[in-house]
């Protein structure tokens, strides 16, 4: 017999999760992140000669990656703030735009991801649950019991959409009082209603199929020209056929995902 057909041999995934691993990674996000935030939708970042996004949490994060395989190219993206790295950077990101101190009443472990982007050719669902996985897969691993994050609306439309979203979530997707926090500058009144039904953002609609809650008013960011939602999501409510995708059954453990640099 002829040697094992290319039809039996295992299919290479089209696209791989993990966190970033050497510099030269981490810039790739920086970048990609970049042409999303300044080039597409304008925020007023000075990328340098390099064109990156970056701050002062960057070097305390992990950086999580989805990655073409055959030619290592990031095509999204996330980073991780822990509670343990988060008190070396002055708090969490999300400190800076709303009063956090309902955070410190959650029991259990807590961790942040933002800078959330994918690369716009790649804006489906194969890339996007890849991502998640690679979360979830870090959340098990860890151990943490709560994941939050911010989720923007932007407002090229002067803020119409942003608040006809930020209805249906109050209506359906709204946490209780005592986890609710403030943003410093809260999103202005719209001068106008939408003539459409507005598209959900891809990230806010994750986090609600995942079971998150939105944890108050929405901050008005400014550099960003967006609105962002705090979301919260114990770990514990995960919405059910979710974990069973991300998490394997019961018993089961989540993919491993290697311990990065940054």
């Amino acid at each position: 017999m002829s040697a094992q057909m290319d039809g039996d041999l295992p299919r290479r995934p089209r696209f791989e999760v993990g966190l970033a691993q050497t510099p030269e990674q981490i810039l790739q996000t920086q970048q990609l992140r970049y042409r999303i935030f300044a080039g597409e939708l304008g925020a007023q970042i000075d990328g340098g000669i390099l064109g990156i996004d970056h701050d002062q949490y960057d070097p305390h994060c992990r950086h999580l990656t989805v990655t073409e395989p055959d030619s290592g190219r990031v095509v999204a993206c996330t980073r991780i703030l822990t509670d343990e790295r988060a008190p070396k950077v002055g708090g969490f990101y999300s400190s800076g735009e709303f009063d956090l101190a309902m955070i410190d009443s959650l029991p259990g472990r807590l961790m942040e991801i933002g800078r959330t982007c994918v690369d716009p050719e790649f804006r489906n669902g194969a890339v996007i649950a890849t991502l998640w996985q690679g979360i979830a897969s870090f959340i098990i691993n860890e151990g943490f019991d709560y994941l939050f994050g911010c989720a923007s609306i932007g407002l090229e439309d002067g803020g119409a959409a942003a608040h006809a979203i930020l209805a249906q979530i109050r209506s359906k997707h709204l946490a209780p009082d005592s986890q609710r926090v403030r943003p410093y500058i809260p999103l202005p009144a719209a001068d106008s209603r939408p003539t459409e039904k507005p598209r959900m953002p891809p990230l806010l609609k994750a986090y609600l199929s995942l079971g998150a809650k939105a944890c108050g008013d929405a901050y008005w960011d400014r550099e960003f020209n967006c609105a962002d939602v705090f979301m919260l999501l114990n770990v514990s409510d995960l919405h059910p056929r979710y974990a069973r995708h991300f998490l394997g059954r019961q018993g089961e453990s989540a993919p491993a995902i290697t311990a990065g640099h940054a």
